[in-house]
């Protein structure tokens, strides 16, 4: 059965189950240090853990999302020669800039790695690049793990 692909949809905070804007309020505190771990965020705003870290990766400002233009996301990929450079292609193609990458050691044939881009004249959509990204043999996972300058 194939994967559904992600849509993004501009909700209005009034309809939002309070979980959803309390993660918002967590996530807030975490970004303008009020507090230092999640922990403290989710206890602040009376929330758990559980939900925080179930919507924390899915649920934005919409002016966060309107004005950012640099994103981080995170990759599980096989450990395969060319991988890197065929992954790092394909940001190239959607008129990215990479700004970093980290990638772990390869373990069991496996390999994590994170990419912070700049996608101020990218030539697609966001979801258009992920689903991209999905479709490469050697992915096995993509994440967004933020948007924010």
């Amino acid at each position: 059965m194939a994967k559904e692909a992600e849509t993004f949809y501009l909700v209005r905070s009034d309809v939002l189950p309070e979980s959803m804007k309390k993660t918002l309020e967590a996530k807030e505190l975490l970004e303008r240090g009020k507090v230092s771990t999640v922990f403290e965020a989710v206890q602040r705003v009376d929330l758990s853990r559980s939900a925080f870290y179930k919507y924390k990766d899915t649920v934005f400002p919409f002016q966060a999302i309107v004005k950012e233009k640099i994103i981080t996301l995170f990759f599980h990929l096989e450990d395969r020669t060319g991988t890197l450079s065929r992954l790092l292609s394909t940001v190239a193609e959607a008129g990215c800039n990479v700004l970093t990458i980290h990638q772990t050691i390869p373990l069991q044939g496996k390999a994590n790695v994170t990419l912070s881009l700049n996608t101020a004249k990218m030539t697609k959509n966001i979801e258009e690049l992920i689903q991209e990204f999905k479709r490469l043999d050697f992915v096995d996972h993509v994440d967004i793990l933020s948007s924010g300058a």
